[in-house]
Formats: structure tokens, sequence, C-alpha cells
């Protein structure tokens, strides 16, 4: 067994999407306290995010244990052990988190999981982070949508099929569904910016 085997994912849409991103999230996050990641994937982003903003602790979660190695191994390669915690296995859908050993979480984000998991999970995570964030808390949601029930180019509409032919419970979420739930959870949706490959950036506060 080779112990030095690199066990890093590496997704070349993290690399084309990370600056971007981290340009929104530069103005949506607060200055201080803890952000949670929820299926933070192979940890490209939420390494790279710690390095550009080291004022804030990052949580990193995924409920694959490769991927939970992954982010690990990306924490030492990227030098931010001290920022990004552990990371660890975290459901959307479970019905309460345990984030006891969070102290100052402030913000909650999650890139590229609600199109790519069943309706419960954008539910449940949407309940959770009403529980766990303060008010004026922030969720950041990033990823495809529909906008008034339609698809903003062909191109998603195609992805959105692809996704319902692996997994009837897949696809890309309609904006106005996940407002409506989200308000349901006392979180008011402050902003919605049109990202590139016809992606979206969507930012909620949690209300007082």
């Amino acid at each position: 067994m080779n112990e030095n085997k690199d066990v890093r994912l590496d997704y070349s849409a993290t690399g084309r999407n990370r600056e971007v991103i981290l340009d929104v999230l530069k103005e949506a996050l607060p200055n201080s306290g803890a952000v949670l990641e929820v299926a933070s994937g192979s940890g490209q982003h939420i390494t790279y995010f710690a390095q550009q903003i080291p004022q804030l602790k990052w949580q990193p979660s995924d409920t694959d244990a490769a991927a939970r190695a992954s982010i690990d191994a990306w924490r030492n390669e990227m030098g931010v052990t001290d920022a990004v915690l552990n990371p660890i296995d975290l459901d959307a859908s479970v019905d309460i988190w345990s984030l006891g050993h969070i102290k100052d979480l402030n913000a909650i984000m999650s890139i590229n999981m609600i199109h790519i998991s069943a309706w419960e999970a954008c539910l449940g995570l949407l309940k959770n982070a009403s529980r766990v964030l303060p008010a004026g808390g922030v969720l950041y949601l990033y990823g495809p949508f529909k906008v008034g029930g339609l698809h903003i180019a062909p191109s998603n509409a195609e992805f959105d099929l692809s996704l319902q032919s692996q997994n009837p419970s897949w696809g890309v979420r309609n904006l106005d569904d996940v407002a409506e739930e989200a308000l349901k959870q006392n979180f008011q949706l402050m902003k919605t910016i049109r990202m590139p490959a016809n992606n979206f950036s969507v930012i909620f506060h949690k209300k007082d």
C-alpha cells in the first residue's frame, strides 16, 4: 500500500468558477466568525476561500468519506489547516445538525449541491440553517436555477434532463420555489447575481 498516494479530488469546474464566487463572498460574508460549507466535495473551494479570506474560520462537510479525505489533503496542500477545520460528515437532509463545536457560526454556503440531491436535502438545508444561524446570518447558494419556472439557457435544460436521467429526484430547482421555502424558514432573499456558465449566486439573510 502506498501511504503517499494523493487522495485529492480535482474538479476543473472549481478552478473556473472559484474567483468569481470569491468576489461575491467577499461582499456577502460577515467580517468575523465561522462559515459552514454543506457538501464541500473535493475541498478545492473552501480551502481557496480560506486562503483569500483568512479572518474567517471555515468548516467543511461532506457525507462521502473520499471527499472528506480529499478536503483534508487540500487543507494541507494549501497551508490552511488553522483556518479550515477538520471536515465533518453532515447530511443536509437530516433533522438536526450537531454543530456545537463551531464557535460564532455566522454563515452557511452550499455550492452546486441542491440540484444534485433530492429536494429534501434543500429543505433540510434551509430548516437547519434557520436553526443554527443567528439573526442576520448569511445563507449563500450557488448553482443553476430556473427563473419563473423556466430555464435561462438551452444548456441548462439539457443539463436538467441529464440530471434527472441519472436520478429522478435530482434536477435544476426553480429559484422561486427555493425562495418561498426559505421564507418559511425565516430567510429573506437579499440578492441574486447572474454568474458565468448560466449559474446564480443567491444570498439570503436570516431575519430577526
